[in-house]
């Protein structure tokens, strides 16, 4: 019991940042308290990966463990909104986590329906999935899914796991989808199951949606169904003045996938899914007696625990919350691009993006910040990047710089690849 306490003790540290290498309470095992240590000296220069390192469930833990249900399994297997017993689950919360999310992706609250995915490679799949057979079910045939090649890789993986024929599109040099790219290989006479990048991997790109719509719009006898993966750019825009881009109602998608564990500051990954009754009532039916469920996502079990912390983090944080986080995480964004500016590195970034690339550092530098990197000849070859989140603070931007600006001898040749 004592080890058990300890460890939660350890975890719980980590996750809410309050823990320093100094007060570290040790659990007994040395390897996971050096794995405890390391994760929080590194938490505040993380920088290449989108996630929230400020993370506010320090007092969802005490509430959870001081009523013990460490101690239980939370399940929630079946549809949140249908009617039974959930004892021992969390759908009634779930449920109201989609109710609070739906409109702000302009989903009329009455005519949605969702779930608390796993992750956001959890809620492409069932974007794609969904997709599928709601063309299916109307035209009788298999759809081409549609992605661009900036895109998220999971998106690709996802259709060689459904079996599906996918069209790789080109994107132009800061990774948007190209309008007479995708014109130039739609197949008409099937289906088109479009999967618009909201943020794509490593340059922050946003797919001009209406620009490709009315591409689609030319094609007016075929059928098309809109996935958009909003994995981390789905968290803050609704919370800024370009929230239309996520709106269904101005960009008319059918579905779309946002990440948990990115911007809202989940601690583990988890996401939501969004679309409508009628494409939901047109998926394949599976009716589960026990479950009292017409069972037509793709998982049965879900966790339980991260629609508990998705509700706390509404009723904690909240619209004005997340609205100044997002402001804040913009501001830093212009503060990182001028000072890579300041001292002639080079840098580029895509409209409404927090993400910034750059020339790659040194491998001191790399592995000192966590950065992400890749590839690129139209910005001279090896490049990495920087996601600004909120813990990433004026601070930790001025110490990266100080170190790119006393490297500038040690960059990798723009000719050399990973």
């Amino acid at each position: 019991m004592y080890r058990k306490i300890i460890g939660a003790a350890v975890c719980w540290l980590c996750i809410s940042g309050m823990a320093s290498s100094q007060n570290l309470v040790s659990s007994g095992f040395p390897e996971l308290d050096r794995w405890a240590e390391e994760c929080i000296e590194r938490r505040s220069l993380s920088l290449g990966y989108p996630g929230n390192n400020d993370i506010r469930l320090q007092e969802f833990y005490e509430w959870y463990t001081a009523n013990n249900l460490e101690a239980m399994i939370i399940n929630n297997a079946g549809d949140p909104f249908a009617e039974g017993d959930h004892t021992l689950s969390s759908l009634d919360f779930e449920r109201e986590v989609i109710e609070y999310f739906a409109p702000k992706y302009g989903f009329d609250k009455d005519d949605s329906w969702g779930l608390v995915t796993m992750s956001g490679t959890d809620g492409n799949n069932h974007g794609i999935y969904f997709g599928v057979n709601y063309l299916k079910g109307l035209t009788g045939r298999m759809p081409v899914v549609y992605v661009s090649d900036e895109a998220h890789y999971s998106n690709y993986r996802l259709c060689d796991l459904q079996h599906l024929d996918v069209q790789l599109v080109r994107s132009d040099p800061m990774g948007r989808m190209i309008p007479d790219s995708l014109e130039a290989v739609l197949d008409t006479s099937r289906p088109c199951l479009m999967v618009y990048a909201m943020g794509s991997t490593l340059k922050g790109a946003i797919d001009d949606q209406k620009a490709l719509n009315a591409v689609l719009a030319r094609h007016s006898g075929m059928a098309v169904y809109r996935h958009v993966d909003a994995a981390l750019f789905g968290g803050y825009l609704p919370y800024t003045e370009f929230r239309e881009m996520v709106d269904r109602r101005k960009m008319e998608f059918e579905s779309i996938s946002v990440s948990g564990h990115k911007f809202f500051g989940i601690d583990s990954p988890c996401g939501i899914f969004l679309t409508t009754r009628a494409v939901y009532d047109d998926q394949a039916t599976f009716d589960v007696p026990y479950l009292n469920a017409n069972m037509r996502m793709i998982n049965c079990s879900r966790s339980g625990i991260e629609p508990l912390k998705f509700w706390w983090l509404i009723k904690t944080v909240g619209d004005e919350g997340w609205a100044e986080q997002a402001r804040m995480i913009m501001e830093n964004t212009e503060y990182l691009k001028a000072e890579l500016g300041r001292i002639g590195w080079p840098c580029w970034n895509n409209d409404r993006s927090n993400t910034v690339l750059f020339r790659r550092p040194s491998d001191a530098v790399v592995r000192k910040y966590n950065l992400a990197c890749g590839y690129d000849e139209a910005f001279g070859g090896a490049v990495s990047h920087v996601v600004v989140m909120q813990h990433v603070t004026w601070e930790s931007i001025d110490e990266l710089i100080a170190d790119l600006a006393n490297s500038a001898d040690d960059v990798i040749s723009p000719v050399q690849t990973e």
